[in-house]
């Protein structure tokens, strides 16, 4: 009786990396291979000619988004073990020799895979110019950033905070909103913020910062975003809350910034889009932009040397040419632009429930979400938050509040010696 698809596929990237898969595999003729569980399936050839052609996330990527590929069962459970395979370092031993090669061509061509390469989703990134100019960053902007305002009131909760909350219980009435407003309140206490104060926020996405601060702690506040959807966006939450008298909120670049100084910067998740040359222009201009004693507070990801950028899938779908890079390094830039840096607080482990709360609230709102970005961009949020929400809960990727302050010519910085501000 003559192999199926699944069996003969499976048995050779079994033989390729000298030990079981870890999550089964079902092929378009229905037949399926491997363990109880989560299963891929390639729901046509094609799914397969994504890989040929875009070998890795890539390729995986690119089949799911399409459609042609996808999860049976429990989408985070087949993610989690495809990462305990690559963990053990079975895939990085696979190495294709002549032999190999000739076995995958000639299984591909019984399977009927070989064919042109697929035209790759209408979702990807596709920048020109020149990188971190400030045209380029724009377009890598607005590629993510300007998908639809409503689609991001739909998956955020009423404060449109889009970066990690933190999460000070564990009750069950409490929400994603609570754990936003907490992290909010946490970051103008650790900046000082008090009545008459001036604020900038750096890269001030919804406004979340801004809004807060200002009905909250009587701040005068400036926020700049390159985003012409989120600016819009602010300038209505500004005029509903009776803010626009003390806030104001312009689309401009960090590299534009200049005039009167503030009393504290802030800037959230900004600083993986300014790349890594740029990275210490962008620090000494929030250290330009402050009064010495004031306080800066960077809330920012980190990531290992393997794939600073956050890997295939994010820069072509989602973030365009980030950069992340190692806290240590982050650290060592804002010391070289003059900080004096007070205090750092990891908050991995309140990345992980940030982001399978907005996966819940996806998947709760999928018609809704299908009607503002389309099955095919609903596939990519999908993707990006289960494989974002691993991310930080295997250490694979992490963030961090910097707290740093601009001391005087005199070393003085204007704080309390113990952590009151806290």
């Amino acid at each position: 009786m003559p192999k199926s698809s699944a069996t003969r596929l499976v048995t050779f990237v079994e033989h390729l990396l000298g030990t079981r898969l870890p999550i089964a595999v079902r092929t378009w003729d229905g037949e399926r291979v491997g363990p109880e569980g989560p299963a891929v399936v390639l729901k046509n050839r094609r799914a397969l000619r994504w890989l040929l052609y875009s070998p890795g996330e890539l390729g995986l990527a690119r089949a799911y988004v399409s459609g042609d590929l996808d999860v049976e069962g429990d989408l985070t459970e087949g993610f989690r073990r495809i990462w305990a395979l690559t963990r053990s370092g079975e895939l990085g031993r696979v190495k294709l020799g002549p032999r190999e090669w000739a076995q995958a061509v000639s299984l591909a061509a019984r399977l009927g895979v070989v064919g042109l390469p697929p035209k790759p989703p209408a979702e990807e990134a596709r920048l020109s110019g020149v990188l971190h100019s400030l045209r380029r960053d724009r377009s890598a902007i607005a590629h993510h950033y300007d998908l639809s305002n409503a689609f991001y009131q739909l998956l955020m909760d009423e404060s449109m905070a889009y970066s990690s909350a933190y999460w000070t219980s564990d009750e069950p009435g409490y929400t994603v909103a609570d754990a936003q407003h907490d992290k909010l309140e946490m970051i103008c206490r650790k900046l000082g913020l008090r009545p008459g104060m001036r604020l900038l926020d750096v890269g001030c996405g919804w406004g979340s910062l801004l809004v807060h601060a200002a009905k909250h702690h009587g701040v005068e506040a400036v926020g700049v975003s390159l985003s012409a959807e989120q600016v819009q966006h602010v300038k209505a939450r500004l005029a509903q809350h009776d803010l626009a008298d003390r806030v104001e909120v312009r689309q401009q670049d960090y590299r534009e910034l200049a005039g009167q100084q503030f009393d504290a910067v802030a800037s959230i998740e900004m600083g993986e889009h300014v790349g890594e040359e740029n990275y210490p222009e962008y620090t000494r201009i929030l250290f330009r932009m402050l009064k010495p004693t004031g306080r800066l507070l960077l809330q920012q990801m980190s990531r290992g040397a393997v794939a600073p950028g956050g890997g295939a899938f994010i820069e072509r779908y989602i973030a365009p040419d980030m950069t992340m890079r190692p806290l240590s390094r982050t650290l060592a830039h804002v010391e070289k632009a003059g900080f004096e840096i007070r205090d750092v607080h990891a908050m991995r482990e309140h990345y992980a429930p940030t982001v399978r709360a907005w996966l819940d609230t996806l998947e709760a709102n999928r018609d809704q979400a299908v009607a503002l970005i389309g099955e095919t961009g609903l596939r990519v949020w999908r993707l990006y938050l289960v494989g974002g929400g691993l991310a930080f809960e295997e250490n694979r990727m992490g963030v961090d509040q910097i707290l740093a302050v601009r001391p005087t010519a005199e070393g003085a910085i204007g704080m309390p010696a113990t952590r009151d501000w806290m």
